[in-house]
């Protein structure tokens, strides 16, 4: 069965999560170098069946665009001409990093390993993916 991927996509960091196959819970899947990308991705959907990809989208609180939100623009807009039968979903993002930071600190984890950010942008891929489950299940 297919899955979800979850993008959580920085100018230097992105975080990636995914769904299991019958798409109920979303689970980290890494953080990487976001140079790195568009080779991971395309390796990944040669090894997984994915159905779609969900990309945070950046806004402010008033739903102005962020300073992030041309280069997430951007990757879109690469992603689409790599993988032209992927559908790619904006969802928003608002708090996801916050969220993830916050999980972080309930859970025990030491302040060394919360400075991790591929660590902290892989759990707000993971966050924004659960969210997307819960609201579109």
């Amino acid at each position: 069965m297919p899955r979800i991927l979850s993008i959580d996509y920085g100018s230097k960091r992105t975080g990636l999560a995914v769904t299991d196959p019958l798409k109920i819970i979303a689970s980290g899947l890494t953080g990487i170098h976001t140079k790195d990308l568009e080779n991971f991705l395309t390796e990944y959907f040669k090894r997984e069946a994915v159905e779609k990809v969900i990309i945070g989208h950046p806004t402010n609180l008033d739903d102005s665009d962020t300073h992030a939100t041309p280069l997430v623009q951007a990757f879109i807009n690469r992603f689409k001409k790599i993988f032209p039968a992927m559908p790619i979903i904006k969802v928003d993002e608002r708090f996801t990093s916050k969220l993830a930071v916050q999980s972080m600190i309930d859970s025990g984890m030491k302040k060394k390993n919360r400075q991790n950010k591929n660590l902290v942008d892989e759990i707000a891929a993971t966050i924004m993916l659960q969210e997307y489950l819960n609201n579109n299940g």
